[in-house]
């Protein structure tokens, strides 16, 4: 799917496109190709003479190639974003961008929720973008503000985590979950902190290359100094979520532990009645149960007298609590 965007009255406004005569009657500002067939990059390659990867280029490309300026003086980007699901776990989609005859060409394999509250953004701002280059830039500080957006839900998902871990009974189904909303967020976490580096490398490409003019320059400089701030949070995240880890880890092993002691104690207590049985059971002629009517039932009395001694004794030490 090809999204053609122009610039009109300091707005973007989208072109429905069909066919490649309707590329050629437009001029635009910023070419947005979501998972295209080869016929669509036949297409823009041929109406508008640049080279565009495939998607196997775009996913194998290394990393330190990726930003780089080709022979024909296009500049070659690729960005990682963020798709977030709350029923499945996030995932990162490489965005491929070249800089071309003062357009901008992206192309990637899914539509991502930061193209289009951009593209939402623009169209209800009018004068916010000028050219091509405010069109990345508004990519890459709209990412900013969408993973801060994902950072502060981290944050409420473990706040709740903590609530249930600090209640007074916590019980191992309640440790699984824990430990999935835990992995979850630890994930979510870990790629935002990802991508926000991918970000920075980008734009401090952008600033290296003296690509932007001066407003666009101050511009990228605050997308940076937004992402230095963002790297504060996630490490405070992470430690949190070791804290959380250590913890629930902590109370599943008391868990156990409390079984444990329960075997513990009841190995303690029948030992006493068991040395009695065995001693009753060696039949031998001086024992009582040969000459004494009562001696059976004042063995079964004494073996339970020696087991609930040791119990009355741990619960006294508060060991059975």
């Amino acid at each position: 799917m090809i999204n053609v965007f122009i610039l009109q009255n300091g707005r973007l406004n989208q072109v429905p496109i069909d066919s490649q005569e309707d590329l050629q009657n437009v001029s635009p500002i910023w070419v947005d190709m979501t998972d295209p067939t080869d016929e669509e990059r036949g297409w823009v390659r041929h109406t508008y003479n640049v080279t565009m990867p495939d998607e196997d280029d775009v996913q194998d490309i290394e990393a330190s190639a990726r930003y780089y300026e080709a022979e024909n003086g296009d500049i070659h980007l690729r960005t990682d974003f963020r798709i977030d699901d709350d029923e499945e776990p996030s995932q990162t989609v490489t965005v491929a961008f070249i800089l071309s005859g003062n357009m901008l060409f992206s192309v990637h394999a899914e539509d991502l929720p930061v193209f289009r509250l951009v593209r939402m953004r623009a169209r209800s701002r009018p004068g916010s973008i000028t050219d091509y280059k405010d069109v990345l830039l508004d990519l890459y500080s709209t990412d900013a503000e969408y993973s801060a957006d994902a950072l502060e839900g981290i944050y409420r998902n473990l706040e709740e985590v903590s609530a249930r871990v600090l209640q007074e009974e916590f019980t191992d189904q309640d440790a699984a979950a824990t430990l999935s909303t835990i992995a979850k967020e630890e994930d979510l976490n870990g790629r935002i902190r990802r991508t926000m580096m991918d970000t920075r490398r980008a734009v401090s490409f952008l600033m290296r290359g003296r690509l932007l003019d001066a407003e666009q320059f101050e511009e990228a400089r605050q997308i940076l100094r937004d992402i230095e701030s963002l790297d504060g949070h996630t490490s405070f995240l992470f430690e949190k979520i070791n804290f959380l880890m250590d913890a629930t880890v902590g109370f599943i092993n008391i868990n156990q532990n409390k079984i444990i002691k329960i075997f513990s104690v009841a190995s303690v207590a029948f030992l006493p009645p068991t040395l009695i049985a065995s001693l009753y059971g060696m039949n031998f002629r001086m024992m009582p149960e040969l000459n004494w009517d009562f001696g059976y039932p004042f063995a079964i009395v004494l073996m339970l007298v020696s087991a609930l001694f040791p119990l009355w004794y741990f619960n006294r030490r508060g060991w059975l609590k």
